[in-house]
């Protein structure tokens, strides 16, 4: 029986993606383990392995092509003893559904997640050995990942339509525990709602945020101006129109829905960072060196940032948390995601317990991030999940800012620059090192008072150091 090959959604946030390459051709035997095709995602360039064993009957999507949806058919693989040109000629004219998914992982580095791409995609937790990683080692599933499915004809994603595809068990433990089926996101065949989804919500997990106003009636959508209607404001031939890519398809659909679903607070607090310079200074020059003279590290101020954050956060641990219509999730350690800007937009790796990590390590591990996040090889395990994030623009001279919250986090703290002001000490005027930072709460989950109380902490630790190493 032949078995479609789909594109599959290798993260939560993927709606599409590119197909890069074919490293098999027609004709050509696969193995399980056998990369088949190179896949461009929104964040990352994944490899795709093969599970089952026959041979590549039909390539139906070409390489090159791009904004492939997900759970398109991309070919078609005969197994073993079936005849080829028979399974080739049934591509795309009801040939049976894939009993048996791919792989992927990202081009030239270690092994993602598996991706289950029969009756509903998802992805399992990647199991690796790094023993100071909570999600590196005892992986845990992202917050803002649940299983991905397919949604029934007339379904996007986000919007629902009047009919709830459900289990009868889900139907009745859902009215037991006064859940509204419209909100829970199904993971079972077609997007249908299955008791463990239900059991799931319980816990305030794979919930939608209501779509009824508090009044009772349904709120009113923004309809944002028509590519049409803006167009015309213009003059023809005097703009270029360069087409979107799915990374920035992305980053603008995430920060529409965190704008509009999250309720932001802002705080500032000047930070005098004289100290921290001092000391990195210190730090870096005691660095050993290998036999080319390069340093083992070399400390940036947003790496104190980052530990000052983690450190932050679990001397506030009501801070460090995430936001659920049914439960306010507080963890046990501070993943730090920190924005890095790439080619087209930004992706946010996350560094894993920082709180328990050195300098040294932090500084190195963000070092690697940077370098493959440009290179688009970051795995999605490496950028997903995370309990605050830092966005840092000080490199680029900006005084003070106020990041967008990066669901699921409830707070992200905004760096300035770095520089050398007149402040007042003891009824003097003198020069000090200050940095200016900025603190975006989800008030939901971190009021005004909370998120003061978090600056406060922030700021204890950036101004003295040395408490970052004991």
């Amino acid at each position: 029986m032949p078995v479609n090959i789909l594109m599959p959604a290798l993260s939560p946030t993927m709606e599409k993606g590119n197909l890069a390459k074919w490293l098999k051709k027609e004709g050509d035997k696969v193995k399980p383990g056998d990369v088949i095709a190179e896949i461009e995602t929104d964040k990352a360039t994944m490899e795709y392995e093969a599970i089952d064993e026959g041979t590549l009957a039909k390539i139906v999507v070409p390489e090159g092509t791009q904004d492939v949806p997900v759970k398109a058919l991309i070919a078609v693989l005969a197994e073993e003893g079936e005849d080829v040109k028979a399974a080739a000629a049934g591509a795309g004219t009801g040939a049976p559904a894939a009993k048996a998914a791919p792989t992927a992982k990202p081009a030239s580095a270690a092994p993602s997640p598996r991706v289950d791409d029969g009756v509903s995609a998802r992805l399992s937790p990647p199991t690796r050995s790094a023993p100071a990683v909570s999600e590196a080692a005892p992986a845990r599933a992202a917050p803002q990942a649940p299983a991905a499915s397919v949604s029934p004809p007339g379904q996007a994603e986000g919007i629902r339509t009047n009919r709830v595809f459900s289990s009868p068990l889900a139907r009745r433990l859902a009215k037991e525990a006064g859940i509204d089926l419209a909100r829970v996101q199904g993971s079972g065949p077609h997007g249908r709602v299955i008791a463990r989804d239900v059991e799931a919500a319980k816990s305030g997990r794979g919930l939608a945020a209501p779509a009824i106003a508090a009044a009772g009636t349904v709120a009113p959508t923004v309809q944002a101006p028509t590519d049409e209607k803006i167009r015309a404001l213009f003059e023809p031939g005097s703009y270029e129109a360069v087409a979107h890519d799915n990374i920035r398809k992305v980053i603008a659909r995430r920060l529409v829905e965190a704008k509009l679903t999250i309720p932001h607070f802002y705080l500032t607090l000047e930070c005098n960072i004289g100290k921290l310079v001092a000391a990195r200074e210190e730090i870096n020059a005691a660095a050993s060196k290998d036999k080319d003279g390069k340093p083992a590290y070399k400390i940036s101020v947003n790496d104190f940032v980052i530990k000052a954050l983690a450190l932050a956060l679990q001397r506030v641990p009501d801070a460090n948390v995430t936001w659920t219509e049914g439960a306010m999730l507080r963890h046990k350690h501070s993943d730090i995601g920190v924005a890095v800007s790439i080619p087209g937009g930004l992706i946010t790796p996350v560094v894993r317990q920082a709180e328990q990590k050195s300098l040294s390590v932090i500084s190195n591990e963000m070092k690697d991030f940077a370098a493959r996040a440009r290179a688009r090889k970051l795995a999605p395990h490496e950028y997903q999940g995370g309990t605050s994030a830092v966005s840092n623009l000080g490199m680029y001279r900006i005084k003070e800012f106020y990041a967008i919250i990066n669901p699921p986090h409830a707070t992200i703290l905004s760096v300035g620059a770095g520089e050398e002001r007149a402040i007042v000490r003891n009824g003097k005027i003198e020069a000090a090192h200050m940095m200016t930072v900025g603190l975006a709460t989800d008030h939901r989950a971190v009021d005004g008072a909370l998120g003061a109380v978090l600056l406060g902490a922030f700021k204890t630790l950036i101004e003295n150091p040395v408490m970052m190493v004991v």
